[in-house]
């Protein structure tokens, strides 16, 4: 048997609204609609199920056996739709109870810990998973959806025809020096007297990596590198133990401050990263994404 397709899921809601009210005022009102249009929806009911619902005493509709069956299962497919509607915005990432934010690991110092207490005051019922990784690593699991956002260096390797960007701050690039290094006591540094001294990098794909490699064309020499690492907590531990000099972005000083040591770079190397949220145009209306957006408007507005 064919469904006749004046049978709706919403003349089905008005329907279960008029069975729970008993009274065609009540079900309009929660409905905000008439009367008439309650009592239309019904009617068309009937005549898409081919059978009455209803017996009319005067102007009242007294539920037959027939409307009791359609009810109870009524309720049941309404409820099922609720949930797959659900479930299926929840498999696109749209208003899912779960967030999930893709970031670079340098911005966990500040940055991410002041947006996520944001978010949740925004959204308390969120559950916000942190995913890190570098530039390239987090463009590509937001294509793929394995995140909802992410908060990178706004660089040529995060530039996309699907994607949009909101900048959050800028942030200088600094020689990372052990504290007890020559070095750590000067007001600025010329790049190029450090050319015969051992460097740790991050490895390809990140921002940093990236930036550092501009700077050391612009000092005229390739750095030699003893080791390249795959987060900068790491990076800053061996530039505290003395095994290399490193480029870094400034958000990071906090971070070994009593033992790491950014000094400013000439003003020839001057290098800026600009950091922000990308996201996907396809979910620009998701309501967690939406309440990020208001969160790193407000960060950067902070920062003045």
């Amino acid at each position: 048997m064919l469904i006749d397709e004046e049978l709706t899921l919403k003349k089905l809601e008005i329907f279960l609204a008029f069975m729970r009210t008993g009274n065609l005022g009540r079900a309009a009102a929660e409905l905000d609609t008439s009367n008439v249009s309650v009592h239309r929806a019904i009617h068309s009911l009937e005549s898409a199920l081919r059978c009455p619902l209803f017996k009319h005493e005067g102007r009242n509709l007294t539920p037959l056996e027939s409307a009791y069956v359609l009810e109870e299962h009524a309720q049941k497919l309404v409820q099922d739709v609720l949930g797959a509607v659900r479930l299926t915005r929840e498999a696109a990432g749209f208003s899912a109870e779960r967030f999930r934010l893709g970031s670079l690991y340098s911005l966990t110092v500040k940055t991410v810990p002041q947006l996520i207490m944001g978010l949740k005051l925004r959204r308390s019922e969120l559950n916000i998973d942190l995913i890190l990784g570098s530039n390239i690593d987090l463009l590509y699991k937001l294509k793929n959806m394995e995140v909802d956002a992410i908060l990178v260096s706004l660089d040529e390797t995060v530039s996309d025809p699907d994607c949009e960007q909101l900048p959050l701050f800028s942030d200088d690039i600094f020689l990372a020096t052990p504290a007890d290094s020559p070095f750590a006591g000067h007001s600025e540094v010329d790049l190029a007297d450090l050319r015969e001294d051992t460097f740790i990098t991050l490895t390809q794909g990140f921002a940093t990596h990236q930036d550092g490699a501009r700077v050391f064309r612009q000092a005229g020499f390739e750095p030699k590198v003893a080791m390249q690492v795959n987060d900068i907590f790491t990076l800053l531990s061996m530039v505290s133990s003395g095994v290399g000099y490193a480029l870094l972005p400034g958000r990071v000083a906090a971070v070994y401050e009593n033992r790491v040591r950014l000094v400013p770079l000439q003003a020839r190397y001057h290098l800026q990263q600009h950091i922000g949220v990308v996201f996907l145009k396809a979910k620009e209306r998701d309501p967690n994404l939406l309440a990020l957006l208001a969160e790193c408007r407000m960060y950067t507005n902070r920062l003045g």
